[in-house]
């Protein structure tokens, strides 16, 4: 057993959970307060790790210029979430709005959310408390207008919904995973990209002066309160496209109708020099020193079977902490395991 290991598993309390080394970057929580950026997913930090490709360089200009999204195929670690982040970095466009996709995922959990049944409660638990004073005798009278909630506090535009508020500059938008989508997706989101607008059901059946609303957007999903947009009639409509950036393992293929609407890109997993710079940007330049080794070992496993890269950031933030040859060749037989076959 080795002395450097936090847990050592013999069963007797202990305190060495207080040499526990600071995390790694991709996992530092510790100045978590309500940033401009969800923590984890800075643009920044996520941009810095990024090397676009001449093939990326000329995919990402056709899309902006065509108005149109892109869709990047490559495999786990290749850089296809990290892309969007580089894209809104340099061209200064804020922070990247996320929406990750599951096979439970439907388009209005992209655009919109209501809390009807809290807005309801609310409206209850304010009945109640008029009655209550109304039996102490109390004058109970209030505005109309105070008697149902305000329905805007209960809206929230998603990823995509925020995206497509009106802006001077476009924001980017990160559909992740697509492919792991329920088949009808893809062409739900057909006419929403095509059009750059959507309505609100719940808004646009409202009459007279609560035709404009006030409604939270994504960016202030992190904190009380939060960023807000108005919205009238229930519509939403962007004044320029947003940047769109949908990733795919390749897991599946995708409607002709959907493609047909999309610049496709198709990502290599990176090579050596790639790797380097990532583990520099994320580890420095001791975690190339160190981990060179490891890296051109990850680059011949890899051959024979699917790896991400983020298993050789972990190899190697392991690594530095104890590197002894016996803790090597556990790392990489504990943290190197194929995610499948080979392609």
């Amino acid at each position: 057993m080795h002395e450097s290991f936090i847990y050592q598993g013999h069963g007797e309390p202990h305190d060495g959970i207080d040499t526990m080394p600071a995390p790694p970057p991709w996992r530092d929580t510790r100045h978590r307060g309500r940033p401009a950026e969800p923590p984890g997913r800075s643009v920044t930090a996520r941009a810095g790790a990024y090397r676009a490709t001449p093939a990326a360089v000329q995919s990402v200009n056709a899309a902006l210029m065509l108005r149109r999204p892109l869709l990047v195929t490559g495999p786990p670690g290749s850089g296809k979430s990290s892309l969007a982040y580089h894209i809104a970095h340099e061209l200064r466009l804020g922070r990247v709005l996320t929406w990750p996709i599951t096979s439970r995922t439907a388009l209005r959990d992209g655009l919109y959310s209501y809390d009807a049944i809290g807005r309801l409660q609310e409206a209850g638990l304010a009945a109640s408390a008029r009655s209550g004073r109304a039996d102490r005798g109390v004058d109970a009278w209030e505005p109309r207008h105070q008697e149902t909630p305000d329905i805007g506090a209960y809206v929230r535009l998603g990823p995509l919904g925020t995206a497509l508020l009106p802006a001077d500059r476009p924001r980017v938008l990160l559909i992740d995973e697509i492919d792991k989508s329920d088949l009808d997706l893809p062409n739900d989101l057909l006419h929403v990209l095509e059009n750059g607008e959507f309505v609100i059901p719940e808004l646009a059946r409202l009459a007279g002066s609560t035709r404009t609303v006030r409604v939270h957007t994504d960016d202030g999903a992190l904190g009380v309160g939060g960023d807000t947009a108005e919205i009238t009639e229930g519509w939403v409509g962007c004044t320029t496209f947003p940047f769109v950036v949908l990733t795919s393992n390749g897991e599946r293929e995708f409607p002709a109708a959907f493609l047909r609407r999309c610049i496709r890109l198709d990502l290599p997993a990176p090579d050596v020099e790639g790797l380097i710079d990532i583990v520099q940007s994320h580890l420095g330049r001791e975690g190339v020193d160190r981990g060179r080794e490891l890296i051109h070992e990850f680059v011949r496993r890899r051959e024979n079977g699917t790896l991400s890269t983020d298993q050789l950031l972990n190899a190697i933030y392991l690594l530095l902490g104890n590197g002894t040859a016996e803790a090597r060749s556990e790392l990489l037989d504990q943290v190197l395991r194929p995610l499948g076959p080979a392609d």
